[in-house]
């Protein structure tokens, strides 16, 4: 183990577990929005019925489960990193920075566990009985999810920026940040719905 402290193996350990699982669930979170949601807008409803009960249980299992492990290994990172100094790093540019990415994880875990999940469940059980869920149900999921992609563009800019030693805490960098994650994932939205399925 060399000199390394317990308290750096755990740092080592328990940020790889949150980018590892990170991945996972903002890989979902942008298949369901770019990839699968144009293709279920083809689907009729019998092809409907097959697909989704055996694909949106899967992949939200995974989805909700990834969300969680992730907001559970930032708590455990952030209290590790920033608890034995009395929480005074907070103060700085990093701490800013960090407060911003929690800020947007946080709200995103709230979405996926209290209106995503309970809502897709909703719309996953009208589908295997044949009684669509309300369209409010479905606008609900929906636009939590949006929301979501919305923020994870700036909140993974927060994340890395709070490692960096020239990114500092001005308010145009915040603003910046948070306008070009707009644009671009309105962009994939906009490239989403017109990709060819040609090969």
């Amino acid at each position: 183990m060399g000199d390394a402290s317990l308290t750096e193996i755990l740092n080592i350990l328990f940020r790889w577990f949150h980018v590892v699982f990170g991945i996972l669930w903002i890989g979902l979170l942008y298949f369901f929005n770019f990839v699968n949601g144009p293709f279920s807008k083809t689907l009729d409803a019998d092809s409907k019925k097959k697909v989704v009960p055996e694909l949106m249980p899967r992949a939200l299992f995974f989805f909700r489960w990834a969300a969680m492990l992730t907001f559970i290994f930032g708590l455990v990172l952030f209290y590790i990193n920033y608890a034995p100094n009395n929480w005074s790093l907070l103060h700085d540019a990093r701490g800013n920075w960090i407060m911003l990415g929690m800020l947007f994880g946080t709200i995103m875990w709230i979405n996926v566990w209290f209106i995503i999940w309970p809502n897709q469940r909703k719309i996953i059980n009208g589908v295997k009985t044949g009684n669509p869920a309300p369209a409010n149900v479905v606008t609900l999921a929906a636009n939590a999810s949006k929301v979501n992609v919305y923020l994870s563009i700036p909140l993974v800019f927060a994340m890395l920026a709070a490692g960096s030693h020239f990114i500092h805490d001005e308010w145009y960098w915040f603003v910046g940040v948070i306008v070009v994650g707009f644009f671009a994932a309105n962009g994939l939205y906009m490239r989403a719905g017109k990709v060819k399925t040609e090969v």
